[in-house]
Protein backbone atom coordinates (compact mmCIF):
# COMPACT_ATOMS: atom_id res chain seq x y z
CA UNK A 1 0.00 0.00 0.00
CA UNK A 2 3.04 2.21 0.89
CA UNK A 3 4.47 2.24 -2.51
CA UNK A 4 1.33 2.32 -4.30
CA UNK A 5 0.70 5.32 -2.41
CA UNK A 6 4.00 7.05 -3.42
CA UNK A 7 3.60 5.95 -7.24
CA UNK A 8 0.16 7.84 -7.09
CA UNK A 9 2.18 10.80 -5.65
CA UNK A 10 4.93 10.79 -8.17
CA UNK A 11 2.23 10.87 -11.32
CA UNK A 12 0.36 13.43 -9.37
CA UNK A 13 3.28 15.68 -9.27
CA UNK A 14 4.36 15.03 -12.84
CA UNK A 15 0.77 16.16 -14.07
CA UNK A 16 0.91 19.30 -11.88
CA UNK A 17 4.55 20.00 -12.18
CA UNK A 18 3.91 23.85 -13.76
CA UNK A 19 1.77 24.56 -10.48
CA UNK A 20 4.10 22.52 -8.25
CA UNK A 21 6.82 25.26 -9.48
CA UNK A 22 5.40 28.09 -7.60
CA UNK A 23 6.31 25.73 -4.57
CA UNK A 24 9.50 25.68 -5.28
CA UNK A 25 10.80 27.31 -1.81
CA UNK A 26 11.71 26.75 2.00
CA UNK A 27 8.60 27.04 3.22
CA UNK A 28 6.80 24.11 0.95
CA UNK A 29 10.10 21.87 0.70
CA UNK A 30 12.00 20.13 3.31
CA UNK A 31 14.59 21.72 5.79
CA UNK A 32 17.24 20.57 4.01
CA UNK A 33 15.99 21.99 0.41
CA UNK A 34 17.77 25.64 0.90
CA UNK A 35 18.08 26.15 4.78
CA UNK A 36 19.36 29.89 5.65
CA UNK A 37 23.25 29.50 5.31
CA UNK A 38 25.80 29.50 8.56
CA UNK A 39 26.82 32.72 9.53
CA UNK A 40 30.44 33.80 8.83
CA UNK A 41 31.53 36.13 11.77
CA UNK A 42 34.16 38.04 9.21
CA UNK A 43 37.26 35.52 10.55
CA UNK A 44 38.53 32.69 8.59
CA UNK A 45 40.86 29.96 10.00
CA UNK A 46 44.01 28.27 10.04
CA UNK A 47 42.72 24.86 11.12
CA UNK A 48 41.49 22.02 9.27
CA UNK A 49 38.14 20.79 10.44
CA UNK A 50 35.91 18.03 10.08
CA UNK A 51 32.58 18.08 11.69
CA UNK A 52 29.78 15.29 11.71
CA UNK A 53 26.43 16.08 13.60
CA UNK A 54 22.65 14.72 13.83
CA UNK A 55 19.68 16.96 13.04
CA UNK A 56 15.97 16.28 14.48
CA UNK A 57 13.88 18.84 12.21
CA UNK A 58 10.46 18.71 14.08
CA UNK A 59 7.74 20.15 11.44
CA UNK A 60 4.79 22.96 12.53
CA UNK A 61 2.74 20.27 11.05
CA UNK A 62 4.04 17.39 12.78
CA UNK A 63 6.37 16.07 10.17
CA UNK A 64 9.67 14.93 11.40
CA UNK A 65 13.18 14.50 9.56
CA UNK A 66 16.19 13.47 11.00
CA UNK A 67 19.79 13.51 8.82
CA UNK A 68 23.40 13.13 9.39
CA UNK A 69 24.88 16.08 8.35
CA UNK A 70 29.01 16.30 7.41
CA UNK A 71 31.07 19.41 7.16
CA UNK A 72 34.83 19.78 6.14
CA UNK A 73 36.65 23.18 6.62
CA UNK A 74 40.39 23.51 4.80
CA UNK A 75 42.76 26.66 4.91
CA UNK A 76 43.93 26.95 1.06
CA UNK A 77 47.87 27.53 1.95
CA UNK A 78 46.79 30.72 4.12
CA UNK A 79 44.84 30.95 6.91
CA UNK A 80 43.11 33.90 5.41
CA UNK A 81 41.72 31.83 2.44
CA UNK A 82 39.14 28.45 3.51
CA UNK A 83 37.68 25.81 1.24
CA UNK A 84 34.19 24.81 2.91
CA UNK A 85 32.17 21.55 1.91
CA UNK A 86 28.99 20.93 3.60
CA UNK A 87 25.58 18.23 3.26
CA UNK A 88 23.36 16.35 4.85
CA UNK A 89 24.47 12.88 3.90
CA UNK A 90 21.34 11.66 4.29
CA UNK A 91 17.84 12.17 5.82
CA UNK A 92 14.70 10.04 7.03
CA UNK A 93 11.53 11.72 6.93
CA UNK A 94 7.93 10.60 8.08
CA UNK A 95 5.51 13.33 6.27
CA UNK A 96 1.86 13.81 7.90
CA UNK A 97 -1.35 14.25 5.21
CA UNK A 98 -1.42 17.96 6.32
CA UNK A 99 2.42 18.61 5.82
CA UNK A 100 1.74 16.71 1.96
CA UNK A 101 -1.75 18.67 1.68
CA UNK A 102 0.45 22.24 2.32
CA UNK A 103 3.43 21.19 -0.23
CA UNK A 104 0.09 20.57 -3.09
CA UNK A 105 0.64 16.81 -2.42
CA UNK A 106 -2.87 15.49 -1.21
CA UNK A 107 -2.65 12.13 0.67
CA UNK A 108 -4.35 10.04 3.08
CA UNK A 109 -1.80 8.35 4.93
CA UNK A 110 1.68 9.26 6.38
CA UNK A 111 4.70 9.04 4.00
CA UNK A 112 7.91 7.46 5.37
CA UNK A 113 11.23 7.54 3.22
CA UNK A 114 14.90 8.31 3.01
CA UNK A 115 16.80 10.27 1.01
CA UNK A 116 20.04 12.09 0.03
CA UNK A 117 21.16 16.20 0.45
CA UNK A 118 22.63 18.85 -1.52
CA UNK A 119 26.26 19.16 -1.80
CA UNK A 120 27.57 22.66 -0.87
CA UNK A 121 31.00 24.44 -1.33
CA UNK A 122 32.06 27.79 -0.91
CA UNK A 123 35.28 29.62 -0.56
CA UNK A 124 35.67 32.01 2.23
CA UNK A 125 38.52 34.67 1.76
CA UNK A 126 39.48 37.32 4.56
CA UNK A 127 40.05 40.45 3.00
CA UNK A 128 40.52 42.80 6.04
CA UNK A 129 42.22 41.30 9.65
CA UNK A 130 40.71 43.51 12.38
CA UNK A 131 42.79 46.06 13.84
CA UNK A 132 42.64 48.77 16.81
CA UNK A 133 39.41 50.37 15.10
CA UNK A 134 38.60 48.18 11.87
CA UNK A 135 36.91 45.10 12.18
CA UNK A 136 37.46 41.94 10.61
CA UNK A 137 35.92 41.20 6.99
CA UNK A 138 35.20 38.60 5.31
CA UNK A 139 33.43 37.27 1.83
CA UNK A 140 32.08 33.95 0.59
CA UNK A 141 31.36 32.63 -2.87
CA UNK A 142 29.32 29.36 -2.62
CA UNK A 143 27.40 26.80 -4.73
CA UNK A 144 24.37 24.46 -4.17
CA UNK A 145 23.98 21.47 -6.90
CA UNK A 146 21.50 19.72 -7.38
CA UNK A 147 21.91 16.31 -6.27
CA UNK A 148 19.50 16.17 -3.64
CA UNK A 149 16.36 14.28 -4.84
CA UNK A 150 12.66 13.13 -4.33
CA UNK A 151 11.00 16.88 -5.71
CA UNK A 152 8.00 14.37 -6.35
CA UNK A 153 8.08 14.62 -2.51
CA UNK A 154 8.71 18.08 -2.19
CA UNK A 155 12.04 16.88 -0.19
CA UNK A 156 14.51 19.60 -2.38
CA UNK A 157 14.15 21.94 -4.93
CA UNK A 158 16.31 19.21 -7.82
CA UNK A 159 17.79 22.80 -8.89
CA UNK A 160 20.98 24.02 -8.54
CA UNK A 161 21.53 27.35 -6.51
CA UNK A 162 24.48 29.83 -5.59
CA UNK A 163 24.98 32.61 -2.88
CA UNK A 164 27.66 35.37 -2.47
CA UNK A 165 27.75 37.09 1.30
CA UNK A 166 30.18 39.85 3.24
CA UNK A 167 30.47 39.75 7.03
CA UNK A 168 31.86 42.17 9.23
CA UNK A 169 33.13 41.14 12.74
CA UNK A 170 34.42 42.93 15.78
CA UNK A 171 35.71 41.47 19.00
CA UNK A 172 35.58 42.56 22.95
CA UNK A 173 38.15 41.16 24.69
CA UNK A 174 37.83 41.46 28.71
CA UNK A 175 39.83 40.49 31.31
CA UNK A 176 40.56 40.18 34.97
CA UNK A 177 43.92 42.00 34.18
CA UNK A 178 43.29 44.98 33.87
CA UNK A 179 46.90 45.34 32.90
CA UNK A 180 46.44 43.77 29.86
CA UNK A 181 48.29 44.17 26.98
CA UNK A 182 46.95 44.64 23.29
CA UNK A 183 49.38 42.30 21.99
CA UNK A 184 47.73 39.87 24.89
CA UNK A 185 43.93 40.52 24.01
CA UNK A 186 43.78 37.30 22.12
CA UNK A 187 44.39 35.14 25.51
CA UNK A 188 42.11 37.51 27.38
CA UNK A 189 39.12 35.29 29.94
CA UNK A 190 36.54 36.46 27.81
CA UNK A 191 35.49 37.13 24.20
CA UNK A 192 32.62 39.27 23.01
CA UNK A 193 31.86 39.64 19.82
CA UNK A 194 29.26 41.22 17.19
CA UNK A 195 29.05 40.82 13.63
CA UNK A 196 26.53 41.29 10.67
CA UNK A 197 26.38 39.60 7.12
CA UNK A 198 24.07 40.62 3.72
CA UNK A 199 24.30 39.15 0.13
CA UNK A 200 22.54 37.97 -2.27
CA UNK A 201 21.34 33.96 -2.88
CA UNK A 202 19.43 32.69 -5.55
CA UNK A 203 18.26 29.13 -7.29
CA UNK A 204 17.02 28.15 -10.31
CA UNK A 205 12.90 27.58 -10.58
CA UNK A 206 12.12 26.97 -13.76
CA UNK A 207 14.21 26.36 -17.00
CA UNK A 208 14.17 29.40 -17.68
CA UNK A 209 13.62 31.80 -14.58
CA UNK A 210 15.42 31.44 -10.85
CA UNK A 211 14.59 33.46 -7.45
CA UNK A 212 16.37 35.90 -6.34
CA UNK A 213 16.76 36.85 -2.90
CA UNK A 214 19.03 39.19 -0.80
CA UNK A 215 20.50 37.60 2.78
CA UNK A 216 21.07 39.13 5.81
CA UNK A 217 22.20 38.04 9.46
CA UNK A 218 23.15 39.33 13.00
CA UNK A 219 25.39 36.99 15.50
CA UNK A 220 26.82 37.59 19.02
CA UNK A 221 29.27 35.39 20.07
CA UNK A 222 30.62 35.15 24.07
CA UNK A 223 33.49 33.16 24.36
CA UNK A 224 35.47 31.66 27.14
CA UNK A 225 39.02 29.54 26.93
CA UNK A 226 36.31 26.22 27.08
CA UNK A 227 33.01 27.13 26.00
CA UNK A 228 31.10 29.64 23.72
CA UNK A 229 27.67 30.94 22.85
CA UNK A 230 26.34 32.33 19.84
CA UNK A 231 23.21 33.78 18.76
CA UNK A 232 22.39 34.21 15.31
CA UNK A 233 19.18 35.39 13.55
CA UNK A 234 18.83 35.85 9.63
CA UNK A 235 17.55 34.74 6.56
CA UNK A 236 17.47 35.78 3.18
CA UNK A 237 14.13 37.12 1.19
CA UNK A 238 13.06 36.36 -2.37
CA UNK A 239 10.87 38.40 -4.81
CA UNK A 240 8.31 36.09 -5.46
CA UNK A 241 6.85 36.24 -2.31
CA UNK A 242 6.23 32.65 -2.35
CA UNK A 243 7.12 31.14 1.00
CA UNK A 244 10.57 31.86 -0.40
CA UNK A 245 11.49 34.56 2.62
CA UNK A 246 12.61 32.54 5.35
CA UNK A 247 13.85 34.16 8.95
CA UNK A 248 15.21 31.70 11.48
CA UNK A 249 17.10 32.74 15.07
CA UNK A 250 19.81 30.05 16.49
CA UNK A 251 21.63 29.53 19.56
CA UNK A 252 24.34 27.10 19.81
CA UNK A 253 26.71 25.85 23.19
CA UNK A 254 30.04 24.59 21.83
CA UNK A 255 32.90 23.12 23.92
CA UNK A 256 36.43 23.88 23.28
CA UNK A 257 38.88 21.44 24.41
CA UNK A 258 42.61 21.62 22.96
CA UNK A 259 44.17 18.41 22.24
CA UNK A 260 47.82 17.25 21.11
CA UNK A 261 47.62 14.89 18.50
CA UNK A 262 50.43 12.04 17.05
CA UNK A 263 51.86 14.01 14.27
CA UNK A 264 52.99 17.05 17.15
CA UNK A 265 50.47 19.76 15.67
CA UNK A 266 47.92 21.05 18.20
CA UNK A 267 44.57 21.16 17.50
CA UNK A 268 40.88 21.25 19.17
CA UNK A 269 38.11 18.98 20.34
CA UNK A 270 34.83 20.80 19.70
CA UNK A 271 31.28 18.95 20.91
CA UNK A 272 28.19 21.20 20.45
CA UNK A 273 24.48 21.44 20.22
CA UNK A 274 22.31 23.99 19.18
CA UNK A 275 18.63 24.88 18.60
CA UNK A 276 17.11 26.57 15.79
CA UNK A 277 13.66 28.45 15.57
CA UNK A 278 11.49 29.36 11.74
CA UNK A 279 10.57 32.83 12.45
CA UNK A 280 8.81 32.93 8.89
CA UNK A 281 8.44 30.64 5.40
CA UNK A 282 10.64 28.24 7.55
CA UNK A 283 8.36 25.56 9.44
CA UNK A 284 10.56 23.55 11.19
CA UNK A 285 11.95 23.31 14.83
CA UNK A 286 15.87 22.34 14.56
CA UNK A 287 17.94 20.76 16.88
CA UNK A 288 21.54 19.86 16.06
CA UNK A 289 24.04 17.73 18.06
CA UNK A 290 27.68 16.92 16.56
CA UNK A 291 31.03 17.00 17.34
CA UNK A 292 34.31 18.74 15.38
CA UNK A 293 37.60 17.74 15.03
CA UNK A 294 40.57 20.26 14.59
CA UNK A 295 43.79 20.44 13.74
CA UNK A 296 46.05 23.30 12.73
CA UNK A 297 47.73 22.65 9.58
CA UNK A 298 49.42 25.68 8.77
CA UNK A 299 51.35 26.59 12.41
CA UNK A 300 51.90 24.29 15.77
CA UNK A 301 50.74 27.28 18.08
CA UNK A 302 46.88 26.48 18.17
CA UNK A 303 45.11 29.79 16.68
CA UNK A 304 43.71 31.27 19.72
CA UNK A 305 41.00 34.15 17.98
CA UNK A 306 39.40 30.98 17.45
Amino acid sequence: MRYITILCLMCSALLTAQNREDYISTRYNGPNAFPVPDMLDGRTDSMLSVELAGDYYRGFAADKTTDIFARLHIPLFTPRVNLSIWMPVCEWYNLTPYRLSECMLPATENIRGYGYGDVYVSTDIQVLVARRWWPDISIRAAVKTASGGQWELARHFDDPGYFFDIAVGKSMYISKDRKVSAKRQAESDWEIRLAATTGFLCWQTTTARQDDAYQYGAQLLVKQQYVSARLTFGGYSGWKHNGDMPMVVRAELRGHILADFASGRRGRVEPFVSYQYGLRDYPFHAVRVGLAYSIDVLKKKVNSQL
